[in-house]
């Protein structure tokens, strides 16, 4: 490591034991004085610790804590090789030696212990960082993409652990983030953050041989947030080992800015994002809608949006965690015939008595949730779109496959749809999302899930090498997709009489649900399954005719009530729970069902969402559909999902896993948002205009009239026509480059362009001659076997035409 010294500055303050680490952005003061310890932090010009105790190691055994605050005796201090080390330092069985360096901006502090004998730790910190004040930062992102909230700290004594070798501090006031990364020579890292008695916020590093264990649930080992204390973790066994901890400062702005709004509250988006929608980030390997603040913190592995955050999170760390939990889940929660656990929680209550793993996944009470199936394949669709990565979704293959063909081989009669576990709602046990409502035997929800999942992952199967498993998921969708649209009298899902696809039939053919569930309406429309125009007018007009009436602030789970017995008996009389409340998990869904056919509606929405969110944070379940206020202490990420549709529908930002796809819906007043989006490791520059989009990556831009696909790459910059899966047209050039494009049809391909480049248009018919015309200048050119034809261009505007016009 190549160190800065004129960035180390060191210096002797009163009675010669103070010293004094800098850097342009960092300033650390340590006192040793019969004690170690940072007795002051200031970031970037914010002094964030101020205090005797301030930063320091320590050690709990037998209910004594020894501190380096608190050593034996003043440790020696000397300046070496542009270093600053402090040795000598003894509390308890623990000698430490640290050593101060920097590189950058960024100070090094790299702390060696030695134990004089192997001791069982109650509690280990190494270090134990004491910041002044609860509110010195709103949170800390981890580096997995959860996030620390400390607005959630309501109480003192409350503590949050995780998994992880990366924090990242932000003040969304000031603008003043720091990260703090751990270095343990391959040990295992867990941090922990505590709002003690005195409201600081403790922020506790510990580092062991094994995996830190979860101190609480009687013997499961699971709960990661506690009340009424900071010991979070099991004991373990301390250790001698080196950590290096990292300090850097960063511009909250400059990484996770959004760029600018215009029509929409743009701070609040971006405080949903960063905060509600990383909720169900439990910890690094457990990634759900169920916030690790509640009570039992489930996950539910039936969610199919909980990928699709990733887009509107858009945080490489989210996309990164979320791989590595999938892969965690293909490995510990798909039983060995393909059927998908499709829960998880700190403790048990809500287990199917004997239904689970020691991992911690579990069928649920109320009966076989099956939708975990298809939204497990969603979700690796999702995450391969969302990043691209090839290789891991091929280490998907085989089970996504597994839990398609579990699900699929339950259509017992052959006709397209598949069944549940229950034939009757009598039985009275849930199948869905929607968990104490007796959905039996056909169920629309399921059915609509699974088809979006076959029709996610079929290509991806061609894209992998399977032509056979592409096709046979591919024909599944389809027969789905036409048994669904049958009217409820001839098996299928479709209510002539309510304007409704139905919930359910029981195996009798009674239809069930017929009472508007918007779930599985919006569904149906955002998925493709219904594709008539009339169909999807009747049901947009008649939820919004309903939510007119009732002056309703956002979309209800129903639009009436369950029928007596379709439910758990405690849901009546209606609304109340899931027979009528309002979830704003489904955001996303009706924001996709509703952005084409009337965007002004679904930003209406939007901003009742936002408006919600400077009320009270979305910090809640669910809200009552009586008084619309916020209802239960189980926060969802999933309330942030309107605005994830704001990005996915309204923006039209739908990342493929060869390009960026965009598709706006964008109304007047939405005009001139220019926003900020990370792909793929670049900052992209996403300008929205009426009646003209571009996308602009270092300096190469595409802009359009309609939705188009971009990928810029090795100074290759590749536009796509529509959502066409290959590149249209490519420009390979050194430089800055703006490409407009105008008419793109069979007839005729234009563009304009801004600089010199080697143009190739694709898509062509072989070997054929077309006319191109080349600011006004005309020639005839040959496509190439592949259908390719190549430009070398100095010109700006450019049509390449058929021939025969």
């Amino acid at each position: 490591m190549r160190v800065h010294l004129a960035c180390l500055l060191f210096f002797l303050a009163t009675g010669g034991v103070a010293q004094r680490v800098h850097t342009a952005t960092l300033d650390l003061t340590l006192a040793t004085d019969h004690r170690a310890a940072i007795t002051s932090l200031t970031v970037n010009g914010q002094k964030v610790i101020d205090n005797p105790e301030g930063i320091s190691t320590s050690l709990t055994v037998n209910g004594v804590t020894y501190s380096s605050a608190q050593a034996s005796a003043s440790p020696s201090v000397k300046r070496t090789a542009g270093a600053l080390v402090v040795d000598g330092i003894v509390y308890g069985p623990v000698r430490e030696r640290w050593v101060f360096t920097t590189a950058g901006d960024a100070v090094r502090w790299t702390i060696q212990r030695t134990l004089s004998h192997p001791v069982s730790a109650e509690q280990e910190d190494a270090p134990l960082f004491r910041f002044d004040q609860m509110s010195t930062w709103d949170g800390a992102y981890q580096g997995y993409g959860g996030v620390a909230w400390f607005y959630l700290f309501e109480e003192k004594n409350c503590t949050y652990g995780v998994h992880t070798t990366t924090t990242n501090f932000w003040n969304s006031h000031t603008n003043v983030g720091l990260t703090v990364d751990v270095d343990a020579g391959g040990k295992k890292v867990a941090m922990r953050y505590t709002r003690t008695a005195d409201d600081h916020l403790a922020y506790g590093i510990t580092v062991s041989a094994n995996d830190a264990l979860p101190r609480l649930d009687s013997g499961t080992h699971r709960r990661r947030f506690i009340r009424g204390s900071d010991r979070v973790w099991a004991p373990m066994t301390a250790e001698t080992g080196t950590t290096t901890v990292t300090l850097r400062y960063y511009n909250v702005e400059d990484r996770y800015g959004r760029g600018k709004f215009q029509g929409i509250d743009g701070a609040r988006v971006s405080a949903v994002l960063s905060t509600i929608a990383r909720m169900g980030v439990i910890d690094s390997l457990h990634f759900g809608g169920n916030s690790w603040h509640t009570p039992y913190g489930p996950i539910c592995l039936h969610e199919q949006y909980i990928g699709l955050l990733g887009l509107a999170i858009d945080d490489t760390d989210y996309l990164k965690g979320y791989k590595s939990c999938l892969d965690f889940y293909r490995d510990h929660a798909i039983k060995p015939d393909g059927r998908v656990y499709p829960r998880w929680a700190y403790s048990d209550e809500d287990m199917m008595p004997g239904q689970g793993n020691k991992e911690g996944f579990y069928e649920a009470q109320w009966g076989y949730l099956i939708d975990s199936n298809p939204d497990l394949v969603t979700n690796v669709s999702d995450c391969y779109n969302l990043t691209g990565d090839k290789a891991w979704v091929r280490r998907h293959q085989r089970s996504n496959e597994k839990a398609l063909d579990w699900l699929l081989h339950r259509d017992d009669n052959g006709n397209g749809l598949v069944e549940v576990m229950t034939d009757s709602e009598k039985q009275k046990r849930g199948s869905d999302w929607i968990d104490i409502v007796w959905a039996s035997y056909e169920n629309a929800f399921i059915n609509a899930k699974l088809y979006h999942a076959l029709v996610e992952w079929a290509p991806i199967e061609a894209r992998l090498g399977d032509a056979g498993h592409a096709a046979t998921y591919a024909e599944a969708a389809a027969r789905l997709k036409a048994s669904f649209n049958k009217p409820i009298g001839q098996g299928g899902f479709w209510d002539e009489e309510n304007g409704c696809y139905v919930h359910w039939l029981d195996k009798d053919g009674s239809a069930h649900g017929r009472n508007m569930v918007t779930p599985v309406n919006f569904m149906a429309i955002a998925y493709g399954l219904c594709d008539e125009p009339a169909r999807q007018k009747r049901i947009l007009d008649g939820i919004e005719a309903g939510m007119r009436k009732e002056q309703l602030f956002f979309w209800p789970l129903v639009m009436t009530s369950y029928a007596p017995g379709e439910a758990k008996r405690s849901q009546y009389p209606f609304p109340s729970y899931e027979n009528g409340d309002i979830f704003l998990s489904w955001g996303s869904i009706a924001l996709q069902a509703y952005a084409a056919y009337d965007p002004a509606l679904a930003v209406r929405y939007v901003r009742n969402v936002l408006e919600q969110y400077g009320k009270d944070g979305l910090a809640y379940q669910r809200y009552g559909r009586a008084r619309q206020e916020g209802e239960g202490d189980d926060i969802l990420s999933g309330n942030s999902l309107t605005v994830v549709g704001l990005y996915q529908s309204i923006y039209g930002i739908q990342p493929v896993y060869n390009r960026l796809y965009l598709e706006p819906h964008i109304t007047g007043e939405l005009s001139g948002t220019s926003l900020l989006y990370r792909f793929r490791g670049d900052k992209l520059t996403i300008d929205l205009d009426t009646g003209r989009y571009a996308i602009t990556d270092r300096g190469r831009q595409i802009s359009s009239q309609r939705p188009f696909g971009f990928y810029y790459s090795h100074g290759k910059l590749c536009f796509f026509e529509g959502n066409a899966d290959k590149p249209s047209l490519e420009a390979t050039t050194g430089g800055a480059i703006t490409m407009a494009i105008g008419r793109w049809d069979a007839q005729a391909k234009e563009w304009t362009s801004s600089a010199p480049a080697a143009f190739s248009v694709t898509g062509l018919q072989a070997e054929r001659t077309y006319e191109v015309t080349m600011d006004g200048k005309n020639r005839k050119m040959t496509t190439d076997a592949k259908g390719v034809l190549h430009l070398e261009g100095l010109a700006k505007n450019y049509t390449v035409a058929d021939q025969i016009l």
